[in-house]
């Protein structure tokens, strides 16, 4: 094997093992009155964490996901976070959704806006209990302005 291709080898390993770093499973979810319908959309008048560098974007952008907060176990916090998608699994339901990550958190999980909580609580224990546990993991949210980026990743593209 030669030089080049152990090296390629080597990085086609490396972003494996990037992507599963990039999840978590049986994470404490609980939810926030964010309901963007209710204020246009806008990050500004929710005060969330990313409306520094979020809150420009394009409107389809913003409506794009459901919103949360993250404090994950797994992944990138504060500003590296910022904009990026979740594909989040009730683990009782298995019901799925994608969010879009707009705040922090310090509960370490996910604060998920209220329609997005009522959406995955399919069976209504979660409102119950005031929580749900989900699983979680980084997945692009189908534009070059959001996909998770990581040096090793961009070597992979053609």
């Amino acid at each position: 094997m030669g030089m080049r291709s152990l090296v390629w080898a080597l990085c086609v390993v490396s972003a494996v093992g990037i992507a599963w770093a990039q999840s978590a499973t049986n994470v404490r979810s609980t939810y926030h009155m964010y309901q963007p319908e209710k204020h246009n959309w806008d990050l500004m008048a929710v005060s969330a964490f990313c409306s520094t560098w979020d809150a420009s974007k394009p409107l389809s952008w913003r409506k794009k996901y459901g919103w949360t907060a993250f404090c994950g176990p797994a992944g990138p916090h504060g500003r590296a976070a910022c904009g990026k998608c979740l594909r989040v699994t009730n683990t009782r339901t298995r019901a799925q959704v994608t969010v879009r990550i707009v705040d922090q958190c310090s509960n370490g999980g996910l604060d998920l806006d209220v329609g997005v909580f009522n959406r995955l609580d399919t069976d209504g224990v979660g409102r119950h209990q005031g929580h749900l546990f989900v699983n979680y993991r980084f997945v692009d949210c189908g534009n070059e302005l959001d996909s998770f980026h990581h040096p090793l990743l961009s070597i992979l593209q053609p």
